[in-house]
């Protein structure tokens, strides 16, 4: 990648790495179906005013409208509201760390559903190694005792699972549509489908909030989804899907570090050993660092042969 690749990719990382804390704040006083809802409703307005500006076509038909709320119950609706829930419960960092676990089991349902995305030996220690890493950032007393706090983190589980059906989602019903349309589209999607239900969970919102909730709502919307989501394309097609996963390793570090800066929140060592696996297993399914490490056994095996 070059340098601005590069600053867009840690720029894009910042901005997840940040939601987590601004959904913490934004929780205080904001039920967690009508934080999403909020959400993906709001970030939809704005970006179709953005898809109308740049005069692009909105797509037609009910074909391409069901693909589109289908990808948005797969990478909003759903996902969202797990991890919202997640956050009443748990850690925001420790919600990041497992939020990371996304790429192993994106790498194992794409081998499933995907016929150019089949399961090597490489990839299959890779999800050995993130699976592994879930578990030791879960704990293995939380796996035999059933609490809230144990359902929070299966709930985080649970959204990545989602993320990743969504990825096999969009390869297969989401081609040749611009990204600020289908990201526009699925926001919608999922609009159309939490508003009912949150109506009936959470009931109206007051709006009656604080200066802060108002601008974590601000952060969550405008900065986490409607920039997030145009960046995170961009990115995506300037540096390429293999290097766009990078920014999972990215996200982590600036969510532990603002949940201990502002909301003095303390993770066990074992948090972040997983989090060290989970990154070493990134790096095995992205091959780059094996492929480094054998170019560089055998330049300076060649080297010290006698000559």
């Amino acid at each position: 990648m070059n340098s601005r690749a590069w600053l867009e990719m840690l720029l894009l990382g910042a901005i997840w790495g940040g939601v987590f804390l601004a959904v913490a704040l934004a929780l205080k006083e904001i039920p967690v179906f009508s934080l999403v809802t909020m959400r993906v409703g709001f970030a939809a307005v704005v970006l179709w005013g953005y898809v109308l500006f740049r005069g692009q076509q909105i797509p037609k038909g009910w074909k391409i409208w069901s693909a589109l709320i289908v990808m948005g119950i797969l990478n909003n609706a759903v996902p969202f509201t797990l991890l919202n829930f997640g956050q009443t419960q748990i850690e925001s960092g420790l919600t990041s760390i497992l939020n990371a676990g996304t790429v192993v089991f994106a790498t194992l349902i794409s081998a499933l559903f995907l016929k150019d995305e089949r399961l090597t030996p490489q990839k299959l220690m890779g999800v050995a190694l993130g699976m592994s890493g879930v578990i030791t950032v879960i704990g293995f007393q939380s796996l035999q005792t059933f609490d809230l706090r144990s359902l929070g983190q299966i709930a985080c589980i649970g959204a990545t699972i989602f993320y990743a059906l969504a990825g096999v989602w969009a390869r297969k019903h989401l081609k040749g549509i611009s990204p600020a349309v289908s990201s526009a589209g699925m926001l919608t999607g999922s609009t159309l489908v939490m508003v009912p239900i949150t109506i009936w969970l959470d009931g109206w919102p007051t709006w009656a909030y604080t200066g802060q909730t108002w601008l974590s709502l601000i952060y969550i919307v405008i900065i986490a989804t409607v920039v997030a989501y145009l960046l995170y394309f961009r990115v995506l097609n300037s540096a390429g899907a293999s290097n766009t996963l990078l920014v999972t390793l990215v996200v982590p570090p600036i969510a532990v570090s603002l949940g201990a800066l502002v909301l003095a929140e303390q993770l066990p060592l074992r948090s972040y050993l997983g989090f060290a696996l989970i990154a070493m297993a990134l790096a095995v399914i992205d091959g780059r660092l094996w492929k480094l490490a054998r170019r560089t056994f055998s330049s300076a095996r060649s080297s010290s042969i006698p000559r």
